[in-house]
């Protein structure tokens, strides 16, 4: 997924405090760097049984994080 707006300490703090450590180990969080990409914003990607779950943790946070779009594939995130 391809997240606007924010850092990535503030990402890992809103899932962490929404679905705690177990939820956090379950989705496997992980930090991609692409050059072309990270110009856009932050690409992380999640196990996708676990989408629904930090698609909620970023819509009740106080912090403005906005999922830009989510793909299966780098290449379908920069389209």
């Amino acid at each position: 997924m391809l997240i606007e707006g924010s850092d990535k300490n503030i990402i890992e703090k809103t899932i962490l405090d929404y679905i705690g450590i177990l939820g956090w180990a379950k989705s496997n969080p992980i930090f991609v760097q692409d050059n072309d990409l990270n110009e856009k914003g932050i690409v992380l990607a999640v196990d996708r049984k676990s989408l629904d779950d930090i698609r909620a943790a970023f819509e009740i946070s106080n912090e403005k994080i906005k999922i830009l779009r989510v793909s299966g594939t780098l290449k379908g995130l920069d389209k």
